[in-house]
């Protein structure tokens, strides 16, 4: 099962990450959190690792609607989207908004997921 849509941009870090949280809000996902693994993980039990950000992404339109179809969707929100360093480059990594109409198996979900996961798209698109 493919769960993530998969980009490898050739550009530093902290450019792509703002590239991507740019492309994001064009496409009328916020940024809600932002979490360094790096950091978190080099804080909590000393592990070295290259950059390595989840931004939990959201829209609010789409959030709204997938919760009055299945109000236990929000387990599954927000839409993650990592942005990691690699030796091809910095890959950014969305999850499929069409694995939260699987999980569920709500057919209500489906159009929901479907335009989540055009918008996502699109927004990686911007990045090449």
């Amino acid at each position: 099962m493919i769960y993530e849509e998969t980009i490898v941009l050739s550009k530093p870090f902290d450019e792509a990450l703002a590239q991507v949280k740019e492309a994001f809000a064009a496409q009328g996902f916020g940024t809600l959190t932002e979490i360094d693994v790096q950091a978190t993980l080099k804080a909590k039990i000393d592990k070295d690792m290259g950059r390595y950000v989840i931004l939990g992404t959201c829209n609010p339109n789409l959030a709204g609607q997938a919760i009055d179809a299945e109000p236990q969707i929000g387990v599954l929100l927000p839409c993650n989207c990592v942005v990691r360093e690699t030796d091809a480059g910095v890959a950014v990594e969305a999850m499929d908004p069409g694995v939260m109409s699987t999980l569920t198996g709500n057919d209500k979900v489906i159009p929901i997921a479907d335009e989540a996961r055009r918008l996502v798209n699109n927004a990686l698109n911007q990045l090449i």
